[in-house]
């Protein structure tokens, strides 16, 4: 198995698995959501490089080990994506993306299709009539967001954590709970949340199908927060897709299944 690398691109912090074989490879970008980090793609990132791919998987600012860089809002991570993938020259790349890595990455895609080549989508939304659930709901709140995070502990945040995905483990808990460890990666976790308002995406609107690129929609068959519905609208907007649930997985569906995950991954990369 490939390994991988720990790296910085300024300020930003990654992970990197490349094929054995080294010399020119295409890319494979992944993008994590929320509350993850990097770590998330520990098993897949490896299934890419042997597979023939620079596997690359940015911290977004104020995730992983990455600092917060504020304002935190959805406009600002897609800018910051833009340059990490320009600063280490990844085009075009195989996007590979989950929850908020969706928003942010599909918007992205949407914005420079020349840079894309193939997608990787897993339970996400990019829907203008699009709805947060509870705990976004909260973050979304003046006043409440403040205090939600004020209270938040190690604890509470792993029981919210395993109530989506009962397989988190102790590592992987402790690799997102750096969200929380300081007060400006707390206001990027509200600034990101406030800002990501759905009607946005109205402008984006038949953007996905335009791509023209192949696509593998993996999604995990008890995701309460992006239901399985949403796999097959992401069908309809992408012709040349393959749709791939995966049965008692939750909505961490890498921490859930990675091994099936690295290996979906692994064939559709390898048939591309």
């Amino acid at each position: 198995m490939s390994e991988i690398e720990l790296k910085r691109a300024g300020a930003i912090a990654y992970r990197e698995a490349t094929p054995a074989a080294g010399g020119d490879a295409p890319a494979a970008l992944f993008v994590h959501g929320y509350p993850e980090s990097s770590y998330t793609w520990r098993d897949a990132l490896p299934a890419a490089a042997e597979a023939g791919y620079r596997a690359v998987a940015p911290d977004l600012p104020g995730f992983g080990d990455s600092p917060a860089d504020l304002p935190g809002t959805w406009e600002r991570q897609i800018e910051h994506l833009d340059r990490f993938r320009r600063e280490l020259d990844l085009e075009p790349v195989v996007l590979v993306v989950h929850d908020w890595g969706g928003l942010i990455g599909l918007r992205w895609a949407c914005d420079n299709p020349e840079a894309v080549s193939a997608l990787v989508i897993s339970d996400t939304g990019f829907f203008p009539d699009g709805e947060w659930h509870g705990v976004a709901q909260v973050l979304r709140t003046e006043g409440q967001g403040e205090e939600l995070l004020a209270n938040m502990t190690r604890e509470l945040f792993g029981q919210a954590l395993r109530q989506a995905s009962p397989s988190i483990s102790e590592e992987t808990l402790d690799e997102f709970w750096k969200v929380n460890g300081d007060d400006d990666r707390k206001r990027a976790q509200l600034d990101l949340y406030r800002s990501g308002d759905f009607s946005k995406l109205a402008a984006y609107e038949g953007k996905l199908t335009q791509l023209g690129v192949p696509a593998l929609i993996i999604w995990a068959e008890k995701d309460e927060f992006a239901p399985v519905a949403g796999a097959y609208r992401f069908k309809k907007e992408l012709p040349d897709s393959t749709v791939v649930v995966v049965e008692e997985a939750g909505h961490f569906l890498q921490e859930d299944a990675s091994e099936r995950y690295a290996s979906e991954l692994r064939h559709f990369l390898e048939a591309l």
